[in-house]
């Protein structure tokens, strides 16, 4: 009798719950994991609509004047789209 009990209801039931156990965890790693479309992408700075644009005069790229890097130099402010630009314009 012990032994028909075991084997019809408690090992199966052991089984199902091994079973959910190892499922739940297996997509719970898949819904934890960052997918690679929301990895690569950064969120670029606030930016105030109808900004001015200013160019960068080591890369040429065009920068808003309210998020650019300024210099003063001989009088004229000058925009610059990244601390590296900056610093390549003072060596030159």
């Amino acid at each position: 009798m012990i032994r028909f009990l075991l084997v019809r209801f408690v090992f199966p039931l052991l089984v199902l719950f091994l079973l959910r156990a190892l499922l739940k965890s297996v997509f719970a790693g898949f819904r934890s994991a960052p997918s690679p479309q929301t990895q690569d992408r950064k969120t670029p700075p606030s930016v105030p609509a109808g900004g001015e644009l200013k160019k960068d005069p080591v890369c040429g790229t065009y920068v808003s004047a309210a998020t650019s890097l300024t210099r003063t130099v001989n009088g004229s402010v000058l925009h610059f789209c990244s601390k590296e630009c900056r610093d390549k314009y003072r060596a030159a």
